[in-house]
């Protein structure tokens, strides 16, 4: 079995916002060289996410709005006033939905393809904007 891993760079802009990585994912997959095997995907920050659904910016604004109502953006979490309620440290929500979408997903990778569904795409959940992110894919197989 071979391994190859390398990071994907991302800039956001908004508050909250969602990328269609599924291309740059292709891109790091293609310089594997692995054809067939696993593609492992991972957010390491604790205010943004991964997910796999459809590229519909209606659906995007539709998921934010829905998960602004699950953690609203302004609340008293008890993590924000370790911080004395600063405008910045406004970040519980994020944390909190982090913990529901979750940081990973994992995807079979076969003939060089990624199994995804039709309609499906990798999609970047930011939660804490604007900031430099990055996705860690380590791509696993033959």
């Amino acid at each position: 079995m071979n391994f190859y891993s390398e990071d994907i760079r991302l800039s956001t802009s908004r508050r909250m916002e969602i990328l269609d990585i599924t291309d740059k994912v292709y891109s790091v997959v293609a310089r594997s060289g692995i054809r067939n095997g696993l593609v492992n995907l991972w957010v390491p920050h604790s205010t943004a996410a991964i997910a796999v659904n459809e590229h519909d910016t209606d659906l995007w604004d539709d998921i934010l709005n829905v998960l602004q109502k699950i953690a609203p953006l302004k609340d008293r979490y008890k993590h924000n006033a370790k911080y004395g309620w600063s405008l910045r440290e406004q970040n519980a929500h994020a944390h909190i939905l982090n913990c529901l979408i979750k940081p990973g997903v994992s995807i079979p990778l076969e003939d060089g393809r990624l199994r995804l569904g039709t309609w499906q795409s990798i999609l970047f959940i930011e939660m804490d904007g604007s900031r430099s992110r990055r996705v860690h894919v380590q791509v696993m197989g033959e």
